[in-house]
């Protein structure tokens, strides 16, 4: 499935959530940690959810939450693709129904020269059904 075909499709939306974590190549990061923001888009069927109004027949966005907690407090990882890829990889085994993730994990707090937002990375992961299917 290409990203383009997920755009009208539905999905879970988490923005905005702040953990701290131990993530980097150096030294400091390890030791001393800093804040990392992620988003995640997870798509899914809900209009069974929509009719039903059952939790039930949909993912519930703190248990999407809590991976991404369970991922970033967690061990230690060199690069934000690691940390982003096992959110995805965590939550498309956990909930099958999920077709596809899109998580972007950014580090507000970089050492470079300038000013920005955030530096970070973003991946497209699709579910196992659909992997299976490509195979």
């Amino acid at each position: 499935m290409a990203e383009r075909e997920l755009i009208d499709k539905d999905k879970l939306v988490l923005r905005g959530l702040q953990f701290h974590g131990f993530h980097g190549v150096k030294s400091e990061e390890k030791t001393l940690g800093q804040k990392f923001v992620v988003d995640v888009d997870a798509w899914m069927d809900l209009s069974v959810a929509g009719e039903t109004d059952s939790i039930s027949d949909t993912v519930s966005y703190t248990d999407i939450y809590g991976i991404a907690k369970d991922v970033i407090e967690g061990p230690s990882r060199n690069l934000l693709e690691a940390v982003a890829h096992r959110i995805a990889s965590n939550a498309l085994l956990k909930f099958p129904q999920i077709s596809a993730m899109r998580v972007k994990v950014g580090k507000p707090h970089v050492a470079v020269q300038g000013i920005v937002d955030y530096l970070g990375v973003e991946i497209l992961s699709l579910g196992l059904a659909i992997q299976a299917c490509k195979d």
